[in-house]
């Protein structure tokens, strides 16, 4: 990011990020953490369903197309709808350290517009572990991996446990996704966001 705030910097003794032994392999599609979660969701009719795919070390790839439904002003993507795909994206890298986690911060520096039926291709990796903090960075490119600079984004997610998620989420939806006889997606579901 340009003017990296001072909350975004890691402190002095973070150290590397180092992936899961058991994270996805580079290049696998990592798939929805939950089917009705906006920005990778299927069961969301206008989200974003952003597809990431792990990358090497602690990195991942993914991209959207910005649709009709995502409009801010006429023909061009929403600023909210931009830094919604740059929170799934960083987001989704905590399943490569195979951390629950939740963003506490994020800043998103918007340098171009993003047209309607633009497929906007975005590059995530953490930079730095402190403790329960996660440091990460976005990059999302207009038309290909070497398209224009579209949005970046720097981001702190902090590691929490599922107690977070069961005693401040809806009780019907907590449930179902506590019951999925699907080890894998019952683990994702409480992946991140708040």
């Amino acid at each position: 990011m340009s003017g990296t705030s001072e909350a975004l910097a890691p402190p002095a003794d973070a150290v590397a990020p180092i992936r899961h032994p058991d994270a996805p392999a580079p290049g696998e599609l990592l798939g929805a953490h939950y089917d009705q979660c906006f920005g990778c969701g299927g069961a969301q009719p206008h989200g974003l369903r952003l597809e990431a795919r792990a990358g090497e070390g602690v990195s991942l790839t993914a991209e959207f197309t910005v649709r009709s439904a995502h409009q801010g002003a006429p023909g061009l993507a929403h600023g909210g709808v931009l830094a919604t795909a740059l929170d799934e994206t960083l987001g989704s890298l905590n399943w490569l350290l195979r951390t629950i986690a939740v963003t506490g911060r994020l800043e998103t520096d918007f340098v171009r517009p993003v047209p309607v039926g633009t497929v906007l291709h975005l590059e995530a990796e953490v930079t730095a572990v402190a403790g329960r903090k996660i440091y990460s960075r976005a990059t999302g490119r207009i038309g290909g991996p070497e398209g224009p600079v579209a949005v970046r984004a720097g981001a702190v997610f902090i590691e929490v446990k599922v107690d977070h998620f069961v005693d401040n989420g809806r009780p019907q939806e907590i449930r179902a996704a506590m019951d999925d006889p699907d080890q894998v997606r019952r683990a994702r579901a409480f992946e991140v966001n708040p």
